[in-house]
């Protein structure tokens, strides 16, 4: 029983690790297109209007930091710099913003919490990704397989 198990899971893993490039584009695709709202309602007042003034600090600055590494990562050019710039970005944001107000990230302020929730997953999404890569269906792959033929054909 053990062993038809075993072998079971074995080919579940070979065929979902067939996967894995793919899906990690997918993950970068989303988590960049996220945090590039996040920069456009800061500076642009779209898709839901933050009403922040142009300039003020730190919350405008915030913005440009993520709809600039928010379009790097969502189209997967130079993802691993972007995505380390928006994870030390997450993380500076949860301890400026969010801890002081109180321990707990899981709900907002009003309930006892702290609201950084978001803050936290971008950070360790972005993180991820500085290790990762940006998966298989990304600018910077494209360049990569661009470079290495052009290197076999010289």
């Amino acid at each position: 029983m053990t062993r038809r198990v075993y072998r079971m899971t074995t080919k579940v893993d070979s065929r979902l690790n067939s996967y894995s490039p793919a899906v990690l584009s997918l993950f970068r695709v989303v988590f960049g297109l996220m945090f590039t709202l996040f920069g456009t309602s800061k500076l642009f007042d779209w898709p839901i209007a933050f009403g922040i003034p142009t300039g003020s600090w730190p919350v405008w600055y915030a913005g440009v930091i993520e709809l600039v590494t928010g379009l790097l990562i969502t189209v997967g050019l130079f993802t691993r710099v972007a995505a380390f710039i928006a994870s030390g970005h997450m993380a500076v944001a949860y301890f400026w913003q969010h801890q002081p107000h109180a321990l707990w990230p899981i709900v907002p302020p009003e309930m006892g919490g702290n609201g950084g929730l978001d803050a936290i997953l971008f950070c360790f999404a972005f993180f991820l990704l500085v290790f990762l890569g940006p998966g298989a269906y990304a600018l910077d792959t494209m360049r990569t397989r661009q470079r290495t033929l052009s290197r076999t054909r010289s």
